[in-house]
This record gives structure tokens, sequence and C-alpha cells, in this order.
């Protein structure tokens, strides 16, 4: 660690070269912001019958003391969202989509609201915060006015052709278990949930205890936007308690979080044989090749690596820089990343913000310190910063990375980014793919077909050509989801939606049965069938 990195201060505690983005004055804090009124109001009717409480990572304050579910507060929350859903499911779909569209409006007139308790729960940066109300937004519109249209009944051709007449229904599958994590409380909870409500679901959701009032703010919106307020149950508590009885009451459970943790509802969910869509952890890599624009590639990695402090779930920990530009793009890339402001307040200024917990700062600073230990460069940042807060850790960018340090398999989840040269495109390709997960990846070049190309070759569930993360997940009709150990299903697109239904065939005969009629015995009626199949190939008949 250099000079230039870090500075000393008389009191021996170790600042880095991170300025500090300053407070404006006015700033709302943490008391104006998150008052017993507010508590109340966002809080009513979740049924918990103990007590929690949650926390804000900017000092460690508690935030608010919250209902806290048992299991059998759970077994209630499922039959008063079970007896709710029929009467919801009843309504026409176009008037279930109203519901988003209204709840579109009302997130993007009110979200000064979200925007600070989002940071106050999870420690984000306002731009970062701000991703989530337009990830939403997104969501809502999409499926506002895309709904009808997935769920219409759709006709198919019938063994008989004219005879046969086949519809395929979409029939909700009843009550959603939803688990959703605290990296990205509004996406993750209101956006995963708005493609369950307008199929004619109900949700028991369990935000995660720390990031429960963004989630509260997300249903009293929808409740005000004409969502039937028992069809949204929202419980709360711990993860080991609460976790496995959402998925055993549930009709269908839909989870992000870690991969360890997956595989547990996925084990949970079978045994019940209900379904599970699960995004999961990553590692996610992103090439930098010969022919890219080496200052904008800088710069998208900044925001690739750094959102939200690394804490998610598509961001980029592995950095592939080919050769011959390699030194150029550290010394922009590490430019950029110390000059990236630092700060607490709820206003905009700050370019990143806090970690959300101890267990993030002990793995981000575990595994820096153990890179640094086996010869890894610490090129930029490496520090905590605790002069702005207790969980503050400057963004960090190390090179000359090597196995068997921790940093190369296992996910940080924080603002770490290990560099590796290449020097070969297929060798590139190797790497990336070398690693039990499959999220998401980011190539740059500046030949669209040829990063179209690599691509298709890379073993991941989203891939962004000259970007980071952003223009794959926000194209909301396309699907999102990962490959290997980073999921099962996806969210976005029909699949988004079409998962939250089952399908229901429902076939017609008419004027004769499929079987020997008009007095043919077996052997003739098995003539004909045989005859039939034969001129619907001919006639290209699907």
């Amino acid at each position: 660690m250099t000079d230039s990195q870090v500075s000393t201060v008389s009191s021996g505690a170790i600042l880095g070269t991170n300025p500090v983005a300053p407070a404006p004055a006015g700033a709302r804090t943490a008391a104006e912001v998150v008052t017993p009124e507010v508590i109340a109001r966002l809080t009513r009717g979740v049924v918990g019958s103990g007590r929690t409480a949650n926390h804000t990572p900017f000092t460690g304050e508690k935030l608010a003391d919250l209902p806290e579910s048992t299991p059998q507060d759970v077994a209630t929350a499922f039959e008063r969202a079970r007896a709710a859903q029929p009467l919801w499911a009843a309504i026409p779909v176009r008037t279930r989509a109203a519901v988003l569209l209204r709840f579109h409006d009302l997130v993007l007139e009110r979200q000064a609201e979200v925007l600070d308790l989002i940071q106050l729960e999870t420690g984000k940066a306002r731009p970062h915060a701000h991703e989530e109300v337009q990830a939403v937004a997104v969501a809502a519109r999409h499926y506002g006015r895309r709904a009808a249209s997935y769920l219409r009944p759709r006709r198919h051709t019938g063994v008989l052709p004219m005879l046969t007449k086949v519809t395929e229904l979409r029939q909700p599958r009843g009550v959603i278990g939803q688990i959703a994590p605290w990296n990205y409380p509004l996406e993750l909870s209101a956006g995963d949930a708005l493609p369950a409500f307008v199929s004619g679901n109900a949700v028991v959701m369990k935000p995660d205890t720390e990031t429960a009032l963004t989630a509260l703010w997300a249903r009293e919106l929808l409740i005000e936007a004409g969502l039937p307020a028992e069809v949204f149950q929202v419980v709360i508590g711990e993860g080991p308690v609460v976790g496995p009885e959402v998925v055993r009451h549930a009709d269908y459970v839909s989870f992000t979080g870690s991969t360890g943790t997956g595989r547990q509802v996925a084990q949970g969910a079978a045994a019940r044989l209900v379904g599970v869509s699960l995004e999961l952890g990553g590692k996610n890599a992103m090439l930098v090749l010969e022919d890219a624009d080496v200052e904008k590639a800088a710069a998208g990695a900044v925001r690739a690596c750094f959102s939200s402090a690394g804490q998610l779930c598509i961001s980029i920990e592995r950095l592939y820089v080919h050769d011959s530009v390699a030194d150029d793009f550290v010394r922009r890339f590490a430019e950029r990343t110390r000059a990236m402001r630092l700060g607490n307040s709820l206003t905009y200024g700050a370019d990143m913000g806090s970690l959300v917990g101890e267990r993030q700062l002990e793995t981000v600073t575990r595994h820096v310190a153990e890179a640094v230990e086996k010869g890894a460069t610490l090129v930029a940042g490496g520090v905590a910063r605790p002069d702005i807060g207790p969980l503050f850790y400057e963004p960090t960018i190390l090179d000359g990375v090597r196995e068997p340090m921790a940093v190369c398999e296992e996910e940080t989840f924080g603002p770490v980014v290990s560099i590796y040269r290449f020097s070969d495109e297929d060798e590139a390709v190797r790497l990336v793919n070398a690693t039990p997960y499959g999220l998401n990846s980011s190539v740059w070049t500046r030949d669209g077909k040829r990063g179209h190309r690599i691509a298709a070759r890379l073993r991941t569930g989203t891939v962004n050509i000259n970007e980071g993360y952003a223009p794959a997940y926000g194209s909301v009709q396309s699907p999102m989801g990962g490959m290997k150990d980073s999921g099962l299903g996806r969210r976005h697109g029909s699949e988004g939606i079409l998962k939250y239904t089952e399908a229901q065939t429902v076939a017609q005969q008419r004027l004769v049965p499929l079987a020997p009629s008009f007095g043919m015995d077996d052997e003739r009626h098995a003539a004909l069938m045989s005859a039939g199949l034969k001129a619907m190939k001919a006639f290209r008949l699907r």
C-alpha cells in the first residue's frame, strides 16, 4: 500500500483516498423519515405476534420496531391470502393490470419517500437507489400493458383439425411464497410480485428484516393503486425460522439469495411437488478486448463493479483485460475508482454508499487481506472508512490475483474487483466460463458482430455488450436469470409471468369420436387414422 493510496491521520487511523461527498444543509435524517407514524402506517396488516427491529447501515442505529412473525403467524397469513385469492383471480386481467399501471404512476410521483427508505435500509448511494425505482416502474408498465396478451387463451391445432377444438388456458397457481433479499429491497420484492399479482395470484412475502420498510412501502402503494389488502401478506422474521414456513405453505416459491440457501428452498419445494424460481449467486466477469474503447470500458467498469457497493447479484467481480490494453485500462480505471465520492446523506451527490452489514464487511476485508498477503497488488482502495460510517469500505481493485486466493472463486458481494490479463480470445472465454456460476457477463469491443459471437459462447443467463449489466436487466421483455449454480427459472418477459401460472389444456371433440364409428371395425379405423396422419404431414400441419 503506497503513500498515494492512503494517508495516515494523527490519530493513527488509516483513511483512503476516496473523497467524501459533503452533506448539503437541510438534508433529511433517519428520525425525520422513519417516524412513529410512518412505522405504524406501514406495518398495519403485518401478521406478527412478536417484536423485532431493523437498523441503518449508515450509523448502525435502530430504524424501527417491527412485528415479528412466528410459524403460526405465517400459517395465518397464508390462510388470509388463500381466502382472498379466488375473488382476485375472478377479476378480468385488464382490471388487474390497471392496478399495476396506477402503481407505476404512484411510484414515480412519490419516489422521494422510497429513495429515503432504500438508502436508510441498505446504505446505498441515491443514484443506485433510483435504479430500483426505474426497474420497478419498467416492470409495472410492461406487465400492465402486456399481461392480457401473455395470459390470453390460445388456440392450438387438435388431433383432428377442425373436428378437435383445443384451447390453452393459464390458471393462477394460488398463493405465491416470495422470499426477497436485502440488497434490492424494492425491485426484488415488488418487482417480482407484480407479475404474480396480475396473473391472479395472492402473495405472502418474507422480506429481509433489515429492509422490510421498503417492501411494506410498496405494499401500501399497491393497495392504494387498487390491490385488495388481503391478497398481499407480509411476514417478518429470521430467515431460518420464517423462510421454511413460507416454503411449507406456498403453491409456488420465488426466491432470490445465496446459492446455498437456494438449494435448501428447492429441496423443500420439491418435497411438496411445488415449483420454484431461484436467482442465486454469481462471480460475474467482464471482458475488455484489444479493440475496445478503453476510456468507455474504464468508465463502464466503475458502474459494473461498484453499483450498490458491489452488492448486486449481477455486478462484476472478475475483469479480464487483453494484454495489449491492460496497462492503459488499469490506469484509467484506477483513476476513476479513486475519484469516487463516498457518502451517507439522503441526497444525490455520492457515487457509492455503505456495505449493508458486518458479515459483508468481514468478507470484503478477508478477501482483500488474504489476496494482498499472497501476492496480489492493491491498485486502489483496500481500506475501510469508519470516518464515514461503520460499514464503509473503499472501492477496491486487485491485480495479480491467482488461485488459491479466496477472491478468485468465492463471491465477495462487495466493492472488490480482480484484474486478470489474457492474450487469446478462446482463453478469455474459457476463463469466464471456468466457474460454477453463470449469472451475468459483459463484453467490450468496437466490433458488434464479434461481441455477439463471443456472447453466444459465454455460459451466463445475461450478456451485455459495451455495458456492465443494465441493458440486459432493463430489457424486461427478455428473460433474466442464471445458468449453472446461479439459479433456476427467469424473471421478466413471458417466462417471468407464465411461471406463476399453470397451463391448462381444454379440448372439445366435435361431430365424430376418436374411436371407430359409422360401422368401422378396429382395423379399418386404424387404417383411416394412418392415412390421416400421412396427409397431415404432407400438408405440413404442426
